[in-house]
């Protein structure tokens, strides 16, 4: 990673806030503020905002945290990830209250419905993503998203990512994961990432998601472990080496269409 150019104007730093001082130190090492932004899991913009509107002391000490890693030779977004999230406080509301946040690794929805004169709320979709590290550890966010689908019957798709000379089938095989430019993504660092069970609609989509129970059942079978089981269905199904790491996960779940 290229260490950034200095500007000219370079003088005004001293007028910044703690938050652009920090991040203007990650952006000296070669960062830049869209992985300032996913280390702290936040947008970008709010980023930029460090230096427009003065925003950002709440970041601070997870700044700082990055900053120190980062000069003691860190350099892997997941790590420095980790790193930050330990110093990020949870965003409060004007009660006091934790505030009612999407977190980055995870989204759910659901509609209000009529049931026996009451308006209840019913699920119809979740998606947590998961990566190197979470998934060493078992990724336990990945899990509910299964146990909701299974409980509500719905169907299940997921995006993996591993070494590209990992997988046996050329990119965008319908044999493996169809459409070169819909369901694959070849990553610079070597990795490439595959969609199954993602059917978008018209030829050559694939099949419209896992029955939800099922991949539940799959699930159980590695011992709760989501990473595990989709690692044994790849392997199982000839589509990835035995013995192939994922370093990233992504499970979808929905709402199976009532025909």
């Amino acid at each position: 990673m290229t260490p950034r150019r200095r500007r000219a104007g370079g003088g005004r730093r001293a007028q910044r806030n703690e938050a652009a001082r920090l991040t203007d130190q990650l952006l000296d090492a070669g960062f830049n503020k869209k992985q300032v932004g996913e280390i702290l899991g936040r947008n970008p913009s709010l980023v930029s905002q460090f230096f427009t509107k003065n925003k950002g002391a709440s970041l601070v000490p997870a700044l700082r945290a990055a900053v120190q890693a980062v000069q003691a030779g860190v350099r892997d977004a997941e790590s420095l990830q980790a790193i930050a999230a330990g110093h990020i406080q949870p965003r409060l509301a004007k009660s006091g209250a934790m505030a009612r946040v999407r977190g980055r690794g995870g989204i759910r929805a659901e509609k209000t419905v009529t049931e026996d004169g009451r308006r209840v709320k019913r699920w119809t979709s979740s998606m947590a993503r998961a990566g190197r590290q979470h998934i060493a550890s078992g990724a336990s966010r990945l899990r509910p998203v299964v146990e909701e689908a299974a409980a509500n019957g719905g169907k299940i798709a997921f995006t993996v990512r591993a070494r590209k000379g990992s997988f046996k089938h050329d990119s965008g095989r319908l044999a493996d994961s169809p459409g070169v430019r819909r369901n694959v993504v070849q990553r610079r660092d070597g990795t490439e990432e595959r969609a199954y069970a993602n059917n978008v609609g018209g030829p050559g989509s694939g099949m419209e998601g896992f029955d939800a129970v099922e991949f539940k059942a799959m699930v159980d079978a590695a011992g709760g472990d989501v990473a595990a089981a989709v690692q044994t269905w790849l392997v199982d199904n000839n589509r990835i080496e035995p013995g192939t790491v994922i370093v990233g996960l992504e499970i979808r779940a929905w709402t199976a269409r009532e025909d």
